[in-house]
């Protein structure tokens, strides 16, 4: 799985990474006995089932079945590779990766590909380095300082400018080896009918937008003169794509975790804004609206989304298509409302991170609050039929609410100020609920909690099913047994994944290597048996176990795979006494091996 990298590379970075603290930046964690639980990241679910041994560093849901070890949660947890699972540990670690690992190979992404991306980290550079260090760039530093921005800012978000020249960055490229149809495809440079090259965002200031590992991957361009437009971004290509990225996200995910909130802008000059000012748990659309690729990014670590989008009509219109979806997606919401139609940058400018802090993201409306305010405007509630169409759009926001108490609330609300019956409302509010299919939520949660269920299935397991996971376990844990184990009776064991796993888990041992279930795990590839192999290390065994008690599963094994071996044999008879015509020696297998079967079944 590795590949190119060496194993002992992969282990040490491994080792170096407590997986209690790495999944505890995304989960809260709580210690019970020796092993850590949380609710599962990657299902729903009331009950944590989702556990973490800082023993055995590996982590499993009961209730899903997904296990592994610290880069397997990072790559379910991130869609990450393998290689960019182990470059952010290696990062969080601080240890170097030699220079040919930093980047993905061949076989993460295409060599057209790989050319794009290191030719954005290049012009970064290029560009923020013009910046702070030509003549041509002071007027563009002059900008951003009489907006603003500080030198730490600059600094931070690799801010750069690009000369007003066709040919300067054109010329860079090249010498950097980089193809210029390469580079037009990339969305760097742009080429007129005359096959003439030159950079796409010449004469502006730049802004890198990077992905969330934080590699830049676009740029957006500003304009500092007469030139137009105003506002250039990179195209949508290969390592490009607004509806998957966020603006800042790399940088604001500590932050996210720390504050167990996100603060979701429409711009990225309001991210920066409000980073200066002390908000730094802040993140932005790319210049489109809130997609579900996005709005699932930001539920993978936080239940609360704050949205904050400009105070005009536009800016107010977008923000309840995103709150909607939001809030579709299962998070707490609530929006930020911008006096004056400003947009939040300009409020920061004017009047400081603390008052924006304090009266704009402190006062936010919840998403009913804030739904109800946005429906009330287009109806007159002097007139009769206005008022009992705006009730009813109410009504449908209100049933969609997961919380009784929460929908309760807001059915009060209504009551009071439109003097209705609570009861005729609430029965409304039942009828949404039930023509829409919603259930409540100890309904859902009969169907969420898959612990209890996943226990039962196990005790109603066949002894020799349950003998074979028990003594997986110990060998698992105590090499000592494996031995023992592949004295007795080597890879005869019954269910065929169990094989599987003790087969690998012998050669494992073989190598010299000691019990490290972590460790172990990389050698397997089938997906599904990874998980077995992490849910049977992190089943309850002894510390201590005895002879007699690994003599007795080895025997419930030997037993029950002798007994089908018995079987096996006495249908290859059958089939030949059939196949020779000698019906009455057929006959008597036949007896003899539904004898068997019976007996098999009985016992």
């Amino acid at each position: 799985m590795a590949g190119h990298i060496p194993d002992e590379k992969v282990d040490e970075i491994r080792t170096s990474s407590d997986i209690v603290e790495v999944i505890g930046d995304y989960i809260d964690l709580k210690k019970q006995g020796r092993n850590y639980f949380g609710l599962c990241p990657f299902h729903g679910e009331n009950t944590p089932s989702f556990s973490v041994s800082q023993d055995k560093q590996i982590f499993h849901c009961f209730g899903c079945g997904k296990g592994g070890n610290v880069y397997t949660f990072l790559m379910e947890m991130e869609g990450f590779s393998f290689v960019q699972a182990l470059k952010q540990l290696a990062e969080q670690s601080g240890i170097e990766l030699p220079e040919q690992m930093t980047d993905e190979g061949p076989a993460e992404r295409s060599q057209e590909s790989q050319s794009m991306l290191e030719a954005h980290q290049w012009l970064t550079k290029l560009y923020h380095h013009l910046l702070k260090n030509s003549k041509e760039g002071q007027e563009a530093y002059q900008y951003l300082v009489d907006r603003g921005f500080t030198d730490e800012t600059i600094q931070k978000y690799q801010i750069g400018f690009s000369p007003n020249s066709k040919d300067f960055v054109v010329t860079f490229l090249e010498k950097k080896g980089y193809h210029p149809q390469t580079m037009v495809k990339a969305g760097l440079l742009s080429t007129n009918d005359h096959g003439d090259y030159a950079d796409r965002f010449r004469g502006r200031v730049i802004f890198p937008l990077r992905n969330h590992l934080g590699k830049t991957v676009a740029f957006a361009g500003r304009s500092i003169g007469e030139q137009e437009p105003k506002y250039l971004n990179s195209p949508e290509t290969e390592l490009f794509h607004k509806g998957r990225l966020l603006y800042n996200f790399d940088l604001a995910r500590s932050a996210i975790r720390k504050e167990k909130s996100v603060l979701l802008f429409e711009g990225f000059g309001d991210v920066i804004t409000a980073d200066q000012a002390g908000i730094h748990n802040a993140v932005a659309t790319m210049g489109t609206a809130l997609s579900s690729s996005q709005a699932n990014l930001l539920k993978r670590y936080v239940e609360q989304v704050i949205i904050c989008y400009d105070g005009d009509r536009a800016g107010i219109e977008a923000a309840v298509k995103a709150a909607k979806l939001v809030k579709s997606i299962g998070c707490q919401t609530y929006v930020a409302r911008v006096p004056d139609g400003l947009d939040p940058d300009d409020f920061i400018q004017k009047n400081g991170g603390e008052r924006f802090r304090r009266e704009i993201i402190d006062t936010s409306d919840t998403y009913i609050s804030f739904m109800m305010s946005y429906l009330r405007r287009d109806y007159n509630l002097q007139l009769e039929g206005d008022r009992i169409t705006y009730i009813e759009k109410v009504l449908q926001e209100i049933a969609v609410l997961d919380r009784a108490v929460e929908r309760e609330h807001y059915l009060n609300e209504l009551a009071a100020e439109f003097k209705m019956a609570l009861d005729t409302l609430k029965e409304e509010v039942q009828r949404i609920r039930g023509k829409s299919g919603v259930k409540d939520n100890e309904t859902r949660n009969r169907y969420t909690n898959h612990t209890r269920k996943s226990s039962v299935q196990n005790k109603l397991l066949p002894a020799f099913h349950n003998a074979e996971r028990k003594l997986i376990a110990y060998m698992l844990k105590d090499p000592y047994i494996a031995d023992k184990v592949q004295e007795e009776i080597g890879g005869a064991f019954n269910i065929e994944d169990h094989q599987v796993i003790v087969t690998h888990l012998y050669a494992y041992y073989e190598d010299g290597n000691e019990s490290d279930i972590s460790q172990f795990v990389e050698l397997i590839e089938d997906p599904a048996v990874k998980s077995l192999a992490i849910e049977l290390a992190m089943a309850p065994i002894s510390e201590e176990v005895s002879d007699q008690e690994i003599n007795d599963y080895i025997s419930w094994i030997r037993a029950e795979y002798w007994d089908l071996t018995d079987i096996k044999n006495l249908e290859a008879e059958l089939k030949k006494a059939e196949q020779q015509k000698d019906p009455i020696k057929a006959a008597e297998i036949a007896m003899d091996l539904i004898k068997r079967k019976k007996e098999l079944k009985n016992n």
